[in-house]
């Protein structure tokens, strides 16, 4: 009975990654008609790059290229993940709203294809900013220390981050009553996370209050073991806590996520 329960379900979860795919596919159909959002994902890092770059280089580390060293890791986390992580909860919104999750309902697919596949096609939009963020850094200045697999590394820890932060928007995205609400919450929840960190300086120049925060916040984390990486320098266990905080994140949100998704009339 065992074995026959088991060999049941494998099936499942192989027609569950299948429907996923297929439905990332649409996703990403949808963005060649519409790339405003991976623009966003793009423009909005670098843009922050460019200006931190040249408006603290020198007053906070002395040089450009010096600060370049320590600016590029945080920014690298906010193309992976927290500049498109606005736009992935008012996505599934509107299809909520617009009457296609109906139609998907009405297919004999997963309950949680369409959210996985949505969130499955956003880590190709991330690679591509990662992507596009590195030629910028390059092109600036920034030199990866630590090699091609520290490179990696970083870009891998950075996706994750934003793969299990995401879970956080579509759940917003499925409670959330109108797109509008859903861009207005995680814009909210975009500046406190992205600005109260160790992006622009280390967290123990900033002031009491702010410091307590950022010392606190995951994305701080996650920049620190980018720049651990990339730079060739001690984590201090930045990684260890960077997958933590990933997996409480997925397990938290992704169950709400989906749980909210299926009780949806």
């Amino acid at each position: 009975m065992t074995t026959a329960l088991t060999g049941a379900a494998r099936p499942r979860r192989l027609a569950t990654l299948r429907h996923s795919a297929v439905l990332a596919q649409r996703s990403l159909l949808k963005t060649t008609r519409n790339p405003g959002p991976l623009m966003n994902g793009v423009v909005t890092p670098a843009l922050f790059m460019v200006l931190f770059l040249y408006l603290f280089g020198r007053p906070v580390a002395g040089s450009t290229g010096e600060y370049l060293q320590y600016l590029f890791p945080g920014i690298l986390v906010m193309g992976a993940g927290l500049a498109g992580m606005i736009s992935t909860g008012s996505a599934i919104n509107l299809d909520l709203k617009n009457g296609v999750t109906d139609r998907f309902r009405s297919l004999p697919i997963s309950r949680t294809a369409p959210l996985l596949g949505s969130v499955t096609a956003d880590i190709l939009r991330y690679l591509i900013a990662v992507t596009v963020l590195f030629v910028i850094g390059l092109s600036l200045g920034f030199r990866v220390h630590g090699g091609i697999p520290a490179a990696l590394g970083a870009t891998g820890l950075a996706i994750l981050f934003g793969f299990c932060l995401s879970w956080v928007t579509v759940f917003i995205g499925v409670i959330v009553k109108s797109a509008e609400a859903v861009l207005a919450f995680s814009f909210i929840a975009f500046l406190p996370l992205q600005l109260g960190s160790s992006l622009a300086s280390p967290t123990d120049t900033l002031p009491g209050w702010l410091g307590a925060w950022a010392d606190v916040n995951p994305v701080t984390h996650v920049m620190d073991a980018c720049r651990a990486l990339l730079n060739g320098t001690p984590d201090h266990g930045s990684v260890g806590r960077t997958l933590l905080w990933s997996a409480v994140l997925f397990v938290v949100f992704c169950p709400l996520a989906v749980r909210a998704y299926g009780r949806q009339e």
